[in-house]
């Protein structure tokens, strides 16, 4: 089975060195979009920011992009600060 690597992106770029073995692109595409919530959960929690873009970039083995995915959480606060 061919080598895919999913580069992550959250403000810092973190490239895949060991990639995954994929059957074919619907493997890869759904091995990108379980990824971003899981990266997103953790991230959101540990920065305290509330605006963050997740993004994962397929390649292949010849080192060319196949897909891109972004996973973005925006918090805005809706009340008063002093009525709370």
């Amino acid at each position: 089975m061919p080598r895919y690597f999913f580069d992550v992106h959250n403000g810092h770029f973190y490239p895949d060195t060991k990639g995954m073995e994929c059957a074919n692109f619907e493997q890869v595409r759904q091995e990108a979009m379980s990824a971003l919530p899981e990266i997103a959960r953790d991230a959101i929690r540990s920065s305290g920011n509330d605006l963050q873009a997740f993004t994962v970039c397929v390649r292949d083995e010849a080192n060319a992009s196949i897909y891109t995915a972004t996973l973005t959480f925006s918090g805005i606060r809706t009340s008063n600060p002093a009525a709370l």
